[in-house]
């Protein structure tokens, strides 16, 4: 790892990162152990732990049983050494939650939408409050209904204070913290592939119709798919009938079944996915059964993806965290000094 930074700034964050990942992942290591694993000397691995364990980052165990040897001493990472904050926005209510870098939860919470005419500075203030409760918190991520691009919001209809808004620029700017903001369906999709015991790398497509309009998170081999113009998932614009695109199709009520089920052949001859899912919130079991059955009149059974359904909120808090997990642990570098 030493060889491949040209710069001693870029060289001490990657030797950071490194240990940091590596006792997450292992539980806990020796000096030894991180030196052989990370490819740095031994004298570079204890010269960051010492500095580690001072920051109160790293916390030192006490020394190994004996194999014979000098007996080594072991560490872990101080799970409670910084926390992230996930929260999302939604037409009804404004959801948060507060976790370790283990991704435990410390705090949940509900409060009524920030999303009104006035949404940056509820917004604002809610974080404000959250922040001066939690001052170890070091990363966040927000969810949002709209199109995101790098953090901007570039669609999101119904909600103007929010229209074309660098939300992620705003907010890192105000707290000095990274932050990343990602559309509501993208999240979820990737938090139910993180949460649910799957194939390697599944292709997955999340299906919602609720508060703000249809829309849908889409998966595939693992990766989230968002477009060249980051607008995937904007299914409402599907054309279905001679003059009717799919949002236009769910206003009515005995079109709702065989539009859903038309959307899902689409789905299944362009990107042939292991699942669609449905939030349990919005689909019954005499409807998915509706569904399945409509769904064979144009496609083939022998290709039909598995329908199922799931806890949509969970889902959505579960891919923010994940995303604030990994800026919390990969981007920042708070607290040691090595030199």
């Amino acid at each position: 790892m030493e060889s491949l930074f040209t710069t001693p700034e870029s060289k001490k964050k990657a030797i950071l990162l490194g240990i940091r990942k590596a006792l997450l992942d292992m539980g806990s290591a020796t000096k030894a152990e991180l030196s052989e694993k990370l490819g740095i000397s031994f004298p570079t691995a204890s010269k960051f732990l010492s500095q580690m364990v001072k920051d109160g980052e790293v916390l030192a165990m006490g020394l190994d049983h004996s194999s014979g040897g000098r007996r080594a001493h072991r560490y872990r990472y101080n799970p409670e050494h910084m926390l992230g904050l996930a929260v999302f926005l939604e037409k009804t209510e404004t959801v948060y939650t507060i976790f370790n870098c283990l991704g435990e939860v410390k705090e949940q919470g509900t409060v009524s939408s920030v999303l009104s005419e006035s949404a940056l500075e509820s917004f604002t203030h809610l974080l404000d409050g959250l922040l001066q409760k939690h001052p170890k918190i070091s990363a966040m991520s927000i969810g949002v209904p709209g199109a995101v691009n790098q953090g901007h919001v570039i669609y999101i209809p119904g909600y103007p204070p929010f229209q074309n808004k660098d939300i992620k620029g705003y907010y890192e700017e105000r707290f000095s913290i990274p932050v990343v903001v990602e559309n509501d369906m993208n999240a979820a999709v990737l938090g139910y592939s993180n949460t649910k015991k799957m194939i390697d790398n599944p292709s997955l497509v999340y299906l919602c119709f609720g508060q703000n309009g249809p829309g849908s998170g889409i998966l595939i081999n693992g990766d989230v798919v968002r477009g060249s113009t980051f607008f995937t998932g904007e299914i409402s614009f599907v054309p279905q009938y001679d003059h009717q695109n799919f949002l236009q199709a769910l206003q009515h009520q005995e079109q709702r079944i065989d539009a859903i089920s038309r959307l899902i052949a689409s789905f299944t001859a362009i990107l042939n996915p292991h699942r669609i899912l449905f939030s349990q919130e919005e689909m019954t079991s005499s409807m998915l059964r509706d569904i399945q059955e409509r769904s064979s009149r144009y496609i083939p059974g022998e290709h039909r993806p598995e329908l199922v359904v799931s806890d949509w909120k969970q889902d959505y808090l579960n891919g923010l965290q994940s995303l604030g997990l990994e800026l919390m642990i990969f981007t920042t570098s708070i607290g040691t000094n090595t030199t």
